[in-house]
């Protein structure tokens, strides 16, 4: 039997509290491009985010409904309309973590900045 270890990152939330948690950081860092998060939900973030863009990528009206049912609807459609377009020739790897050397002030959490890559 293979005892695999899937556990994610609980952030000291229940399950509701931790999927709108990611929501809201993934529809941020859509809306903005760039966010400065700690590491931990950064890397955390960041698949959720890549996979959006992959279904983006598709282009189809269902691809768009998924989009709105899992983010806003304005980080919806700026993704769907503005980003992937973008991405269209890009295989994946849409997202970089980029440490910075400060820490949060209040525990020292390391901080990162958590931004889309450059489209060539």
């Amino acid at each position: 039997m293979k005892h695999l270890q899937k556990t994610k990152k609980k952030f000291g939330r229940k399950r509701g509290q931790r999927q709108a948690f990611i929501k809201n950081l993934a529809k941020n860092v859509i809306l903005n491009g760039r966010i400065e998060t700690t590491e931990t939900r950064a890397k955390a973030i960041r698949p959720v985010v890549e996979k959006l863009v992959t279904l983006a990528k598709k282009q189809t009206l269902a691809s768009l409904r998924l989009l709105i049912s899992r983010v806003s609807k304005e980080a919806a459609t700026k993704l769907y309309y503005e980003l992937a377009p973008a991405y269209k020739n890009r295989a994946g790897g849409y997202m970089r973590i980029t440490k910075l050397s400060k820490t949060r002030k209040g525990d020292s959490a390391p901080i990162a900045v958590l931004e889309f890559v450059d489209t060539k």
